[in-house]
């Protein structure tokens, strides 16, 4: 059950999680996720199958898009409404203008410091299990990109929010600024991914949907079709001798793709047998190996 599924995260459950559901659901042990999704958030979380496992490493680090709730008040020490109130209530007082003018600032190339509940690691440890035992994780700003970021009033002291962030970017940060710049405090109180890179919720699956199919075929056509996967690499269609000679680590000549730095070698029954790198004109040597 090689391939790539689009799962449509549910809330309170971790990545791991869902990982593991899949795993048992598929009956395949080798699955991993391509980014994580806070347990508080729901939405696309794409995962990989048995030896689309090794595909991982060329899917780069997409930009995100998400819609969700912010809650102004009162901030916590997860950014979230999952983590524990820093501070008493305060009264929020929400206005278009500021909210218009606050979200524009946000747009474009900024620093942003992560949140200390973070797997962002310190000498090798994530700064959440740091800030666990009650201790301030030594973390540093980074730059990331916030190509979107619009936000409306829906109630006195919340805002709906859209979002699009560059790979490593904290919506929860967003959210926890925001409050700042009030003064009264806020936190994320709810987070949906809406795309991540090319992969959106229309092509997603609830656990729920997998769980009720009726066999092992039946879950496989929700699959993301081979030709969805990495499309921004040249696909060659080769047949089965020359997915022998890829198997076995030989180089291969590809004429047709001579000004590809990559290509995805498709075997006769449609999955990716191998990822070739081109060594010089028409010559490929096998990088990945998936046959």
């Amino acid at each position: 059950m090689d391939g790539l599924l689009i799962l449509d995260k549910p809330a309170g459950m971790t990545s791991h999680d869902c990982v593991y559901r899949v795993r048992r659901l598929f009956g395949e042990k080798s699955v991993g996720h391509l980014g994580t999704l806070d347990p508080l958030a729901t939405g696309v979380l794409p995962l990989l199958l048995v030896r689309y496992t090794r595909l991982a490493q060329y899917f780069g680090k997409p930009t995100k898009s998400y819609t969700g709730t912010i809650r102004f008040g009162f901030a916590t020490d997860t950014y979230d409404c999952d983590g524990e109130p820093t501070g008493g209530p305060k009264p929020a007082t929400l206005d278009d203008a500021w909210l218009a003018a606050a979200v524009e600032a946000m747009r474009g190339d900024i620093q942003q410091m992560p949140p200390p509940y973070s797997a962002k690691k310190i000498n090798g440890v994530p700064a959440y299990k740091i800030a666990r035992r009650g201790e301030q994780p030594e973390l540093q700003p980074v730059t990331i990109h916030v190509a979107e970021f619009t936000a409306e009033i829906a109630s006195p002291d919340t805002a709906t929010f859209h979002a699009t962030v560059s790979s490593g970017g904290y919506i929860r940060c967003l959210a926890h600024e925001l409050g700042q710049q009030l003064g009264c405090g806020a936190h994320l109180a709810a987070l949906r991914r809406v795309r991540a890179g090319e992969f959106t919720l229309a092509q997603s699956v609830t656990l729920d949907d997998l769980n009720g199919l009726p066999d092992e075929a039946a879950r496989a056509q929700r699959l993301v079709p081979v030709g969805q996967i990495l499309p921004e690499l040249p696909a060659c269609r080769v047949d089965a001798k020359m997915v022998g000679l890829i198997r076995n680590g030989v180089q291969v000549n590809l004429p047709e793709f001579s000004g590809a730095t990559l290509v995805r070698v498709i075997g006769e029954d449609g999955s990716i047998a191998a990822i070739a790198r081109r060594l010089a004109a028409t010559l490929f040597a096998p990088q990945t190996v998936l046959a």
